[in-house]
């Protein structure tokens, strides 16, 4: 009874913990991010106050624009109710008599969402600067892939004699590009250089290579200042979006060889997920070019981090089961 708990908490932990990371897409996307100025309430109240009501003195002058509030808020609603079902997820794994999950991974899960806490307040705090919004980002991804490796750990009976370690060394290489490139997309929307490049595949007018800052473009820290809409100019938005352009055709390349690695597998499930792989790949280079050529339309931009989440978690899967070649369905007792 206990792991069948302590399964429901994981399964509902990572599709919590997935719509998380949409929502707060969503939430940088429609500039919402500074919506509530503070943390972790809003204008100093745990909802987001009414026109006309007593707020904290420090914002008695500011506009409560409701909309962004309510979106800002929510999304710290569903993260402090995934945080949560995380120290829950914890709590059991100690107290489970058979290790089906490690209490060292849940523990680490346990850590990284106060860290992930401090990076959403410090977010908020520091005005979007872009290195936190970025951080913070690769954190919430951080945390979904390790849910779902828990989830992974408790339906499926690994056989740990017979390991095959030859498509191991492809996924781990998928993995790591596919990391360099979140951070990419995270920073070139924190920086509001998406859409600096309108034409696809050249930049502006045609031409190839724009006049581009990568100095500036890179520079982690300009001060305290508001980065609400960006602080860079032209050339240095050019050179962000010109390397996202550039990681999503070597993460395409990649990813595409981890596909026809896994679609060579004797596993029948490996290969399954390998056409999920190559089909999640499609759909996000689809949507990649979409966010040029329509002017980054807001569903668009936001299923672009959805399906960056799901060829995550198809890759997290492929490092799972590349782990035996034999495994089974196991019911959690």
């Amino acid at each position: 009874m206990r792991g069948r708990t302590l399964f429901a908490v994981s399964v509902c932990a990572f599709l919590l913990a997935y719509g998380v990371v949409v929502l707060g897409a969503y939430v940088r996307l429609s500039n919402a991010g500074l919506g509530c100025p503070d943390w972790p309430g809003c204008y100093g109240h745990l909802v987001v106050p009414e026109t006309g009501q007593h707020v904290a003195p420090a914002y008695s002058d500011a506009i409560i624009h409701p909309a962004k509030a309510w979106k800002e808020m929510i999304h710290r609603y569903a993260a402090g109710t995934l945080g949560l079902l995380i120290f829950l997820a914890a709590f059991l794994a100690w107290r489970q008599p058979r290790r089906v999950v490690s209490p060292g991974v849940a523990s680490l899960l346990a850590v990284l969402v106060i860290g992930q806490a401090l990076l959403g307040m410090w977010t908020v705090t520091e005005l979007l600067t872009p290195l936190i919004v970025t951080a913070h980002l690769l954190g919430g991804m951080t945390i979904l892939a390790l849910l779902f490796w828990q989830v992974l750990s408790q339906l499926f009976m690994i056989n740990n004699a017979d390991t095959d370690r030859s498509l191991r060394p492809w996924v781990i290489l998928g993995l790591a590009v596919l990391a360099c490139q979140i951070f990419l997309g995270g920073w070139t929307s924190a920086n509001y250089a998406a859409l600096i490049c309108p034409d696809f595949p050249t930049c502006r007018g045609g031409v190839w290579l724009p006049q581009a800052n990568f100095a500036e473009a890179f520079t982690l820290w300009h001060g305290n200042v508001n980065y609400e809409y960006g602080v860079l100019d032209a050339a240095g938005r050019t050179a962000i979006h010109m390397t996202h352009r550039f990681g999503a055709l070597v993460t395409t390349v990649v990813l595409s060889l981890v596909a026809v690695r896994a679609l060579a597998s004797r596993i029948g499930l490996i290969r399954r997920v390998g056409i999920a792989l190559f089909l999640a790949l499609l759909a996000q280079v689809s949507l990649g070019i979409a966010n040029v050529e329509l002017s980054l339309p807001l569903p668009v931009a936001v299923a672009h981090n959805g399906v960056a989440a799901l060829l995550l978690l198809v890759l997290v899967a492929l490092l799972y089961l590349s782990r035996s070649k034999e495994m089974s369905l196991k019911q959690p007792r």
